[in-house]
């Protein structure tokens, strides 16, 4: 508990974390990629909380994290997978529809994973293409995933 309890610290001050003149960058980059308020965070109906919870289940905020799927791969902080949304040179098959290497997808830049991610709501129409969505953030209150930003 005291670990997710960091771990939830952590992803909140890199979000809002104010720098030394007292702004949030973190906070402007986040405007910039999810339109409105960080409180309600709207993409495709979805606040920030429900994106961290997301984050949380699905890698720890890990985003060198990835989990090999049989004969796909899952990458990134979104755990992106290789079959459908990004390129590993592996998967046979792949989609690749976000356009993008999956390795490109296990650095501390999280722009071109939110990007991806925003791609799978926008081709899936919902969050439900993640596990961890379907069993925990969909039935459960999030706004946990807020607390301290």
């Amino acid at each position: 508990m005291k670990v997710f309890l960091c771990l939830a610290f952590l992803l909140c001050w890199y979000i809002c974390g104010l720098d030394a003149n007292g702004n949030s960058p973190k906070y402007s980059e986040a405007l910039q990629l999810f339109p409105g308020r960080l409180e309600t965070w709207p993409y495709h109906g979805y606040s920030a909380a429900n994106w961290i919870c997301l984050a949380y289940l699905e890698s720890r905020y890990n985003t060198k994290a990835v989990n090999n799927k049989g004969p796909s791969r899952n990458y990134g902080i979104f755990q992106i997978n290789s079959k459908w949304w990004c390129n590993d040179g592996e998967t046979a098959g792949a989609e690749d529809a976000c356009q993008i290497s999956c390795q490109s997808l296990l650095n501390d830049d999280i722009h071109d994973d939110i990007e991806c991610a925003k791609q799978v709501m926008r081709d899936s129409n919902d969050t439900s293409t993640w596990a961890a969505w379907r069993n925990y953030c969909s039935v459960r209150k999030v706004d946990r995933f807020m607390k301290g930003c």
